[in-house]
């Protein structure tokens, strides 16, 4: 009876054991990243908002206010209610999923032209995270480095 348990209990862990090793990799992404990009410089945090999903949001930018002092927002959001955001609060990474080594099956925003794109994302080296957003066949690679 003892050991029909154990090799039960053994089964269940090796089927459950794959699942909790996919959610700890996909962690790896969660932290800050100096992202440079255009003349702009900022830091963006991923962070996770679900069982397999994560989130990139800025939370700190460089020029925060215009040249007049005012705070710069997210004027060219498509959606008009976003669009007095702080631009060092703007989400420009949702929905990402990890699977096989990338988190895919999300949208990066890019808020200097108000448009979302798909998104791909992978880390090229160990601090190195390589985003690349696509629309259709087009595609832009940018590199953010982990700080923590």
């Amino acid at each position: 009876m003892m050991k029909q348990t154990i090799l039960t209990l053994a089964c269940l862990l090796a089927m459950v054991a794959p699942s909790f090793a996919q959610n700890f990799a996909g962690d790896k992404i969660i932290g800050t990243y100096w992202v440079e990009q255009d003349g702009d410089k900022s830091k963006v945090r991923f962070s996770k908002t679900g069982a397999n999903t994560y989130k990139a949001q800025i939370i700190w930018i460089e020029k925060a206010k215009d040249e007049k002092g005012n705070l710069r927002t997210d004027m060219k959001n498509p959606d008009k209610a976003k669009r007095k955001t702080p631009a060092g609060e703007i989400v420009l990474v949702e929905k990402v999923s990890y699977k096989d080594g990338k988190w895919t099956d999300g949208e990066i925003y890019d808020p200097t032209r108000g448009k979302s794109f798909t998104v791909n994302i992978w880390f090229s080296d160990a601090k190195t995270l390589c985003v690349k957003g696509s629309f259709g066949p087009f595609s832009e690679k940018v590199y953010w480095k982990k700080l923590e």
